[in-house]
């Protein structure tokens, strides 16, 4: 399969690249993003044939129908990572929490969340291709809190890669910012920088963009490469996991084969939610997607009245941190989907030069068709989360908890929701634990050990542990001097 560019075709990049290419080199002509030529058409007999398959075997045969290029036996080796996961026979637990809500728990892989998914197996892949072309890469990746933790995890000690990661200082969990600070390996460097997530998104994407940043690295025989979502290779597998939660609910005797779900998906940069348009696309009989936001509500107001409005617009901090992003870098790939490359280019260059986009009355329509939306904020997040512990006896995370207010305003609740959590209770401690019993904790260990306390949950070995390790990290800057800092660090 070959992928195309969403912005149309500039003189200094092919009209369409392999795979591999689309992820080593992930920022297409005019600063767009790269997606398939076509999507595989999989349809019903795709669910009936794997209906009793493990998670392995799904992934292996939608990754098989993409027909991308990459070796059978690095595929395998990718998704073998899953088997580390709390249950290797299954990895992503769909649970039922209310009578028509499903919550699929994305976060048992290595760092309680659910970046794993996607960046576990996409490190395999990447430094497999790397090595196969004899090539040095280096890896930008630009964290909210979750994908740092996960790209680093995957990339370290792999051979011909080396791994910067940016994040907000103070802008993350403790639990979070440990995960990054504490890892040791030579091939890792963590950034954190006087600012918010979108300052550090939009250096990755400058850089990737950049001649002259790309000349220097190629002085030093390395090229670049990104582990964020704008890389169609993290996409690629958090398609599958909206496929396996369907088929669990069948599995369950929740639905039956052919009947419609709602996906609800708390989203921040929107990949999560692009995985599943591309499933619902696919075979997924999906009957819309609800997108769930916090404060910084961007998505909601596009979704509800088609404007893209970022002017005079700051990035709000929440208890829900992952999601405090303004730019939502793969809502660019629903455009170009359902309104093509011309006017994809057209919105995006508003957006950059102007702040602001504008939906047609019929695009909004076609966008409405797929998606409804709703926010919540902060205390109605922790009341979601401490009314679904007492009453439905599940402990749910801050991100989590923003689809409790959709479900009820978005859904028809005859039909059945499949909600993804994102994060594990660990992740996000002192807002958990303030939802539980109104405590102020201000450091994470100590709401662990409440929350712990409170749910009868025992903290995770690999949670508790980071804080009595090492911190190794300890570059914190101004976003003007990224660049200068990676180059040192190359």
């Amino acid at each position: 399969m070959n992928f195309i560019q969403t912005r149309g075709i500039d003189t200094t990049k092919p009209a369409t690249v392999t795979f591999s290419e689309a992820i080593l080199a992930p920022i297409a002509s005019f600063g767009g993003l790269y997606v398939p030529e076509t999507l595989p058409k999989l349809g019903s007999e795709f669910l009936e044939k794997h209906l009793n398959s493990s998670y392995k075997e799904l992934a292996k045969d939608m990754l098989n129908c993409f027909e991308i290029d990459i070796d059978s036996s690095v595929i395998d080796e990718a998704l073998n990572l899953y088997d580390k996961f709390d249950d290797r026979k299954n990895p992503v637990p769909v649970v039922k929490v209310k009578e028509n809500l499903y919550i699929s728990e994305l976060y048992h892989g290595p760092t309680r969340a659910f970046k794993d998914m996607a960046l576990q197996p996409f490190g395999v892949v990447l430094s497999s291709i790397a090595q196969k072309r004899r090539e040095n890469y280096l890896i930008l990746a630009a964290t909210s809190g979750d994908t740092g933790p996960a790209a680093l995890e995957t990339f370290k000690n792999r051979a011909n890669v080396q791994v910067a990661c940016l994040y907000p200082h103070g802008g993350t969990s403790d639990v979070q910012r440990l995960q990054m600070v504490t890892e040791d390996a030579k091939n890792l460097k963590v950034i954190g920088i006087h600012g918010v997530f979108d300052d550090a998104q939009n250096a990755l994407k400058r850089l990737l963009d950049s001649e002259e940043f790309k000349s220097a690295l190629k002085e030093k025989h390395v090229a670049l490469s990104a582990a964020n979502s704008v890389n169609f290779g993290r996409i690629i597998f958090q398609i599958i996991y909206h496929i396996h939660s369907y088929l669990e609910l069948v599995r369950q005797g929740a639905i039956t084969m052919s009947e419609k779900v709602y996906l609800n998906v708390p989203s921040g940069n929107f990949g999560n939610a692009l995985g599943g348009y591309y499933a619902s696309k696919m075979c997924v009989p999906v009957e819309k997607i609800i997108i769930s936001s916090n404060e910084n509500n961007v998505l909601t107001k596009l979704i509800k009245t088609g404007k893209y409005d970022l002017r005079g617009c700051e990035v709000v901090g929440t208890t829900s941190p992952a999601m405090d992003i303004l730019k939502s870098s793969n809502v660019e790939r629903i455009l170009f989907d359902m309104f093509g490359f011309e006017r994809t280019r057209e919105l995006m260059e508003d957006l950059e030069k102007k702040n602001f986009y504008e939906l047609t009355t019929e695009e909004l329509i076609k966008l409405q068709t797929c998606f409804d939306a709703d926010y919540c904020n902060g205390d109605e997040g922790k009341k979601y989360i401490k009314d679904t512990f007492e009453n439905d006896n599940y402990l749910m995370d801050p991100h989590t908890a923003t689809c409790m207010k959709s479900y009820k305003s978005c859904s028809n609740q005859a039909i059945k929701t499949i909600a993804y959590s994102t994060a594990e209770w660990t992740k996000f401690s002192p807002v958990i634990a303030n939802a539980l019993t109104g405590e102020e904790n201000t450091e994470d260990i100590a709401a662990l050990e409440s929350i712990s306390k409170t749910a009868s949950l025992a903290i995770p070995a690999m949670v508790k542990g980071l804080f009595s390790k090492e911190i190794v990290q300890n570059t914190i800057i101004n976003k003007e001097e990224i660049e200068k800092e990676i180059l040192e660090f190359i």
